[in-house]
């Protein structure tokens, strides 16, 4: 079977022995189940997507551990954390930062937004207006911001994780297609087992648990599993697999619109990222199954209901759609 990777780097040449990828990746599960409970799938797809370097939307109803999970994660992480909340007040200059006068030196200088931080947290992003929504596209796409006609830098590495409430609540403003593109996955976290929000009820509010989590990686570190990520084998039939999955998007009647090759790469970096949380070093259909709907729901649109979502009716009707052999 031909196989291809995206990178020449093994994990070797990362520096982690794939025993070592698999224990750093096992402790985080581990840590974070005791947060968030009963949400061990949930939790292995937002692990993936940072370690495919990307952006998380966790769309829920209040009060679902949207926030709790995006705290812990930057705990376990090791990575600093910044919170914007946003609101229909909320501007730009907010979340980027401003340019101030200083008396004290007689010169401008620019005082750094929330935004500069490894992990932010925009919560309820689809309460703030579009004008300031967008604040945040140069940031997800080119990791730097522009102010005043100077580019600056964000923190490496640098993630956003964006909550939202359903569109159907009152206030908020829905996302454009432009912005949901740039997150590489969108996820739902839905209410708890009886059985774990039994032992929530007994236990007590879990932020407890979650600010005394420790960080289990260095930054050293996260970027060897990230690495790591890179070096997973894809085979040439994985690949046709992907682009049936990819051509069936842009053909088929249902779909307003198919997705992008940036939705394809999406796809198959997420799918090397989650082979590698089940400690493979190849992909396999499996894998592409897996992650798929949380890659490509927010990306797609119902021709019949190009107002709505309808991307979940879609993302099943892809996959019983498409077989895995040409």
């Amino acid at each position: 079977m031909q196989t291809y990777s995206s990178s020449t780097t093994t994990l070797e040449d990362a520096g982690a022995s794939r025993t070592q990828v698999k224990e750093h990746i096992q402790s985080l599960v581990d840590a974070l189940n005791g947060v968030l409970l009963g949400k061990e799938q949930q939790i292995k797809l937002a692990l993936a997507c940072i370690f495919a370097r990307g952006h998380l939307l966790i769309e829920d109803l209040p009060g679902m551990g949207k926030t709790l999970l995006s705290h812990a994660l930057a705990k376990t992480l090791g990575l600093s954390y910044n919170r914007i909340q946003f609101t229909s007040d909320v501007l730009p200059s907010d979340i980027i930062g401003a340019t101030i006068f200083d008396k004290q030196t007689n010169a401008f200088r620019f005082v750094e937004g929330p935004l500069f931080a490894q992990v932010v947290l925009a919560d309820e992003i689809n309460r703030a207006t579009p004008k300031s929504q967008s604040a945040l596209l140069e940031a997800m796409e080119e990791r730097q911001v522009t102010t005043d006609g100077e580019s600056l830098p964000l923190p490496e590495p640098f993630f956003v994780i964006a909550t939202q409430n359903p569109s159907t609540q009152a206030g908020t403003f829905p996302l454009p297609e432009s912005q949901l593109d740039r997150f590489l996955m969108r996820i739902e976290l839905g209410y708890p087992e009886p059985a774990a929000e039994r032992e929530l009820l007994l236990n007590g509010d879990r932020r407890v648990v979650a600010e005394q989590l420790q960080a289990l990686l260095n930054l050293s570190e996260l970027r060897q599993i990230q690495a790591a990520v890179d070096a997973i084998k894809v085979s040439e039939p994985l690949v046709d697999y992907v682009q049936r999955l990819v051509a069936f998007s842009r053909q088929g009647t249902e779909f307003a619109f198919g997705l992008s090759p940036r939705g394809a790469l999406a796809l198959m970096q997420s799918a090397k990222s989650w082979a590698l949380l089940h400690n493979r070093s190849h992909v396999v259909p499996e894998d592409v199954q897996a992650i798929l709907p949380s890659v490509v729901e927010h990306r797609l649109r119902e021709s019949a209901d190009f107002a709505g979502h309808g991307g979940g009716a879609l993302a099943q009707k892809l996959l019983g759609s498409v077989d895995v052999v040409s």
